[in-house]
């Protein structure tokens, strides 16, 4: 899937294939790093001339108890023109923008809400979510899509969708169907409006060139919570330093085979004192986090200090 972040292998093809002879392969010509900030400042220039000039039919959104990605109709209005009746502007509906930091880097971007979704749950940035989505680019090609809902790991996907995602509800209910397909009701409805640095960035994807802002529409329909390394410590609450991100490497140690560190949402013994965090939920609650042995603060699953005897 276009959606997922572009892998590392890809990279290194790409210069073992820049690397060839010119007689052995055709040259592909590597693609400049731009500079974060600097192309973040084009982007918006993009993105709030995108959104000046194109207009959604929210008066199709008015008592629509389950409106869906289907029902999204985005036109382009030229300044001569009236917009069609029932049309709002887009810039008009999103209000201001959303703000993020990532890769250092400190990033807008829209969302429009279309319906919040009546279920009583809502994903984190690290948790797996159910989805059906449409991306396209500000030139209205469609780079990816699904309209069979699909099962997505937000820590696998491109930034803006663990920045966007968690602020929508799951479905209220569904129904299993006799030929097997679901129905769900009142499921959380959106799009988001994304830099390139939020998106892909420097990497082409299928009809989207590299450096270029995107847009997705997309249904909420499920969300289940994460626990990548089964420690007893959902993922996102090993965002120990609280940067959205799942960076976070407590004993500094690396997986000898690649050299990669070995963050704290795959490790299980983040602190690297020999116990597992799992055995260091010494109060059995399901929870690690609220044991703290010696009382100095730090919970025991990233205190090399506690006074836990290995099980």
């Amino acid at each position: 899937m276009n959606l997922r972040k572009i892998s590392l292998c890809v990279i290194g093809l790409t210069i073992g294939f820049i690397s060839c002879k010119k007689d052995d392969t055709p040259t592909i010509e590597p693609i400049e790093i731009r500079d974060r900030t600097e192309q973040q400042v084009v982007d918006m220039d993009s993105l709030n001339n995108y959104l000046e000039t194109h207009y959604y039919n929210a008066s199709d959104f008015v008592s629509n108890p389950n409106p869906s990605i289907s029902d999204i109709i985005i036109k382009k209005v030229k300044a001569n023109e009236t917009p069609p009746v029932g049309y709002v502007k887009l810039k008009d509906a999103v209000g201001e923008s959303k703000k993020t930091v990532y890769a250092e880097t400190n990033y807008e971007y829209f969302v429009l809400k279309l319906n919040q979704g009546g279920g009583n749950a809502s994903p984190t940035f690290a948790d797996n979510v159910r989805v059906v989505y449409e991306g396209f680019s500000l030139q209205n090609v469609i780079f990816d899509s699904s309209v069979i809902p699909v099962l997505f790991d937000l820590t696998g996907l491109i930034p803006g969708w663990n920045r966007v995602l968690p602020d929508f509800n799951t479905a209220e209910s569904f129904v299993e169907n006799a030929d097997g397909t679901v129905t769900y009701s009142n499921k959380g409805l959106g799009v988001m409006f994304l830099p390139s640095g939020l998106g892909y960035f420097s990497q082409s994807s299928g009809a989207i060139p590299a450096y270029s802002p995107i847009i997705f529409k997309f249904e909420l329909l499920q969300a289940y919570q994460n626990d990548h390394d089964k420690d007893g410590v959902p993922s996102y609450l090993e965002d120990i330093n609280g940067d959205g991100e799942l960076f976070d490497n407590t004993d500094g140690d690396f997986n000898p085979s690649n050299g990669f560190p070995i963050y704290d949402y795959l490790d299980t013994d983040d602190d690297g004192d020999g116990i597992l965090t799992i055995d260091e939920d010494i109060n059995k609650d399901g929870n690690p986090r609220n044991d703290d042995s010696n009382g100095n603060g730090i919970p025991n699953y990233l205190d090399k200090t506690d006074v836990i005897k290995k099980q």
